[in-house]
């Protein structure tokens, strides 16, 4: 399994898959990147507008004020705000969580942080009775989906994998393979 999924068992009753969220290094690397760089365009637009140098690395003194300054400064704050949002969801982890099945106790649990408020904790539940199926999802193309369901009796589809960058074909057959096995019902889609 990658780093993005990772399943854990807990003996033979119970399955445990955790989803990683928004804690994965692309948006760790964007949300860096965003900031330097906005840091970088507002220090340019600051600097042109006080005549004082506040970058080490060049020299925007040079710049008229309105209209480059101006635009640079509002770039930055541009910048700015998208990496402070950036860093904020990486902070609560949207979209990270966990899928449990338990045979036991015929519960299956699909949990999901969402984004602060009364309904930051999206949680699902349902019986192992419940589930027709786990449907498997592959579109190709220009914008690949690669996406495992838990289809219900009553027509609704769960969602079980990550949002995000699809997995690999064959992580995704294993995995649905898998939880089909566990819960002993159909694999639909392959």
């Amino acid at each position: 399994m990658n780093a993005q999924t990772q399943t854990t068992s807990m003996g033979d009753r119970t399955l445990e898959n955790q989803i990683m969220g928004s804690r994965r290094f692309s948006n760790y690397f964007w949300a860096t990147t965003v900031s330097i760089g906005g840091l970088g365009f507002l220090l340019a637009g600051i600097s042109s507008y006080l005549g004082r140098n506040l970058l080490p690395f060049s020299d925007p003194t040079q710049l008229i004020f309105v209209p480059q300054g101006l635009v640079m400064g509002l770039y930055g704050g541009a910048a700015i705000l998208l990496a402070s949002y950036l860093w904020l969801v990486i902070f609560w982890d949207l979209g990270g969580g966990y899928n449990r099945f338990d045979r036991d106790s015929g519960d299956i649990r699909i949990f999901r942080w969402g984004f602060p408020g009364k309904n930051r904790r999206v949680e699902f539940n349902c019986r192992t009775e419940d589930v027709q199926s786990i449907r498997v999802d592959i579109k190709e193309g220009l914008n690949p989906r690669r996406a495992l369901y838990l289809k219900l009796k009553d027509r609704r589809e769960i969602p079980l994998t990550r949002v995000g960058q699809p997995m690999a074909l064959a992580e995704l057959e294993n995995r649905g393979a898998e939880l089909a096995k566990f819960l002993q019902v159909p694999l639909e889609g392959l």
